[in-house]
Order: structure tokens, then C-alpha cells, then sequence
């Protein structure tokens, strides 16, 4: 499981040129699942999201979490995450999780976001075309990847 977590001063997601989902202050996490993902890597990533401290204290260090800042999350699905460049410029995106798979464990890391949260995130919607809108606070952009985990 891959997460791209951007913090953010406000992100939206439009599908069909409606707004689906709008957080203020938090993280755009863009989530990537493969086929070997379990829920051993849904809680782990889930701890790190919610546990990652890189909000501004009192003295600018970044040193609070979401649950500090009262901070949002606003979660969208990323298949292309998952793609391999190794070879030639289409990358391959066999190691990206067929729908079947990758949908209950994109709903379980929503459950369990909320419950390290402590409160309801927002999303997108799985293999939607969706235009994700976000204003990169710092900038601050962090990489996880559960396979690393050890």
C-alpha cells in the first residue's frame, strides 16, 4: 500500500464537475493498493497518516498531528501509484490491485482512517475521473509505502 500524503491548507475533489469532497486544514492522501495488501498494511499506513507530526507548534517546528489541529482528511484512490517504469515510457500498472480486491481495502483503510481519526474523512469515488483541486501547504509532501514498513 502506497500513500502520498500532501498536507494542505484546503483540497477538493469534483466528479462530473460537482464537488464531492472539500477538507480545510489536514492531508490530500492519494492511496494505492496492490494485490498483496492485507490489514496489517491498512493499520499500519492508517497509524502513520493520522500519527505523522508535520504541523506547525507554537514555536514553527513541525511537531503536531491531525488530532492536535483538529485536521481533515480528504482520501482518493490512486491505482497509478502502483505503476512500474522499468521498461519503455507506458508504464505497466500490473502490480496496481484489480477492483475486486483493492475496493473492500480502500473501504476498510476509510474505517479505519476514522477510527484513528476519531471522526468521518472524506473521499473521492473508487475508479472515478476526478479533479483533485489542493493548495500544498509548506509545500509538505511524504511518501509511505507499508512493504517498507520493517
Amino acid at each position: 500500500m502506497i500513500a502520498v500524503i500532501q498536507r494542505v491548507s484546503e483540497a477538493s475533489v469534483k466528479i462530473d464537475g460537482n464537488i464531492k469532497a472539500t477538507i480545510q486544514s489536514g492531508f490530500l492522501v492519494l492511496l494505492g493498493v496492490t494485490h498483496t495488501d492485507t490489514q496489517e498494511d491498512i493499520d499500519w499506513i492508517s497509524k502513520k497518516i493520522v500519527g505523522m507530526r508535520v504541523f506547525s507548534d507554537e514555536e514553527g517546528k513541525m511537531n503536531l498531528d491531525l488530532t492536535a489541529i483538529n485536521g481533515d482528511i480528504l482520501l482518493i484512490s490512486q491505482f497509478t501509484l502502483h505503476a512500474s517504469t522499468k521498461k519503455g515510457n507506458r508504464p505497466s500498472f500490473i502490480e496496481a490491485a484489480r477492483p475486486e480486491i483493492a475496493i473492500p481495502l480502500y473501504e476498510k483503510t476509510i474505517l479505519q482512517l476514522e477510527k484513528e481519526l476519531g471522526k468521518a474523512i472524506q473521499t473521492g469515488t473508487f475508479g472515478a475521473d476526478m479533479k483533485v483541486s489542493l493548495v500544498n501547504d509548506g509545500p509538505v509532501t511524504i511518501i509511505l509505502d507499508s512493504k517498507n514498513k520493517i
